[in-house]
């Protein structure tokens, strides 16, 4: 089975919500989806010339302006985009470089590792911080249509929660090396 570009479906997904630019996408990219997904540039463009080419997506009438164009999800682009949201999720495995550090870091002195810990602790702070303002604004129902609301929400808990859970690890983890 050929591997599905998944930047395709969260690109879809964004312009389901509304048509976009680039440039727009990628500025939902990093507030709303960052928690749990990456879309950059280099992955943004070359999907949107590839889903306008299969028809998934158009440029707006009146929008072709060389550093403004703004696209719209198709009726072809909504079938494809509602068809994989119904498909089983295949579960793939977590990267995490800083884990793969940690693992082997038993050679490093302990007070470099947790550094290492506190730089990680810190990071989690400002994103579950980062999420409490976005569920924040979510509650006085900032620019959101209330059915999008449970949706958002639930995604914003799960990255407190899971951000919360890594905060409370740092520190058992932090207190374990220092009585190691």
């Amino acid at each position: 089975m050929a591997l599905k570009n998944k930047s395709m479906y969260a690109i879809l997904g964004i312009l389901n919500l509304a048509p976009s630019t680039g440039y727009d996408i990628k500025k939902y990219s990093d507030k709303v989806l960052s928690g749990f997904w990456n879309e950059n540039f280099g992955h943004i463009y070359p999907t949107l010339k590839m889903m306008l080419e299969d028809g998934m997506i158009n440029i707006l009438p009146g929008e072709i302006n060389e550093k403004k164009v703004r696209y719209a999800i198709t009726e072809k682009g909504r079938m494809e985009y509602e068809a994989w949201l119904l498909e089983e999720t295949v579960q793939q495995p977590a990267r995490s470089e800083f884990m793969l550090k940690l693992l082997f870091s038993s050679s490093l002195p302990r007070e470099k590792v947790i550094f290492m810990l506190e730089d990680y602790k810190e990071l989690h702070e400002k994103n579950v911080g980062k999420y409490l303002e976005m569920q924040k604004d979510l509650e006085q129902g900032n620019a959101i249509a209330r059915d999008r609301v449970p949706f958002i929400n639930a995604v914003l808990r799960r990255g407190i929660l899971s951000g919360e859970a890594v905060i409370r690890w740092c520190d058992e983890t932090i207190e374990e090396m220092r009585r190691a």
